[in-house]
């Protein structure tokens, strides 16, 4: 099953990964159809030594460390404005690895049978369980992973996106540095009419890992959250959005520091500009709700 649809791929380093990013680039070269073509950017650091491994694979290594966003829009831009010279992106996880050999022409095939979808959300399994995380099921619903459904957003870094999505809505944004940014990406892309969708047979192998491992984790969690809403909800939402997160966060219970760097970043939320606000019309509101998510929680 080959379609005409070009597919490249997106996937950022920090350098330190380097065995694990030439099995990701393996399982990238091994896809069946035409070649996928590969950017790798290396962000604020050198890209390792992959030369062969995917052929006509490019790098793209940058001064400092531009986060999540600003990276893969590097990468986005590498393929063209808006990533105009192939149709489909895939963004990866350095670490990850495609577990099938057929993602990439399930991807071209999705797309090419229903002109709506924008973006697609894979599955990501452990390599050594097979469990998928609830938090890797982008809807609310998560207990049964093997569900395929439309959906309100995606996981960056397992995900297949259509180039004319990030022409018409633009890309990931970059002030976010890390967090919320898919989610971002996601509410303007329905915004404009698009759909997404999670699939299950699309999956990248991952090892299991808690975001918190990161030392901006909180305060990143919780500024990125504010900007989301004050960037794309609709005014009398933004407060009702906010407020159900904070209760969530406190019925949580972390621990006293990490609750200290939650609510710093809160403030910083209000306090910072966070980009252009475009607030999602009502009826978009009305779709997130249909689909299982309202701009609430």
């Amino acid at each position: 099953m080959s379609t005409s649809m070009k597919v490249g791929a997106v996937i950022i380093t920090m350098g330190n990964r380097p065995d694990e990013l030439r099995a990701l680039l393996d399982s990238v070269a091994k896809q069946d159809g035409d070649p996928v073509g590969v950017v790798v950017v290396g962000n604020g650091s050198p890209v390792p030594d992959v030369e062969g491994v995917v052929p006509g694979l490019r790098t793209v290594e940058l001064p400092e460390n531009l986060g999540i966003p600003g990276g893969r829009n590097v990468g986005i831009e590498a393929f063209g404005p808006g990533g105009s010279d192939v149709d489909v992106l895939l963004f990866l996880d350095d670490d990850g690895l495609l577990e099938r050999h057929d993602t990439a022409e399930l991807c071209r095939a999705a797309f090419e049978a229903d002109p709506e979808l924008g973006i697609i959300s894979f599955r990501i399994a452990d390599p050594e369980t097979g469990i998928t995380q609830r938090r890797h099921v982008p809807r609310l619903r998560a207990s049964d992973p093997m569900r395929n459904s439309r959906v309100t957003t995606f996981l960056g870094g397992a995900n297949a996106v259509r180039t004319k999505v990030l022409g018409e809505v633009g890309g990931l944004p970059d002030e976010f540095f890390y967090a919320h940014e898919e989610t971002d990406l996601a509410w303007r892309a329905l915004d404009a009419g698009w759909m997404i969708d999670y699939r299950s047979d699309m999956v990248l192998n991952h090892p299991t890992t808690a975001p918190s491992r990161h030392a901006v984790y909180h305060r990143m969690v919780a500024r990125n959250r504010v900007w989301l809403a004050r960037r794309n909800l609709p005014a009398p939402l933004v407060p009702v959005y906010l407020g159900v997160w904070m209760l969530l966060t406190l019925v949580r219970r972390p621990s006293r520091p990490a609750l200290a760097a939650w609510f710093g970043g809160f403030k910083e939320g209000w306090t910072s500009p966070c980009g252009p606000r475009r607030p999602m019309k009502w009826r978009t509101v009305w779709r997130l709700t249909r689909l299982g998510r309202p701009p609430v929680i």
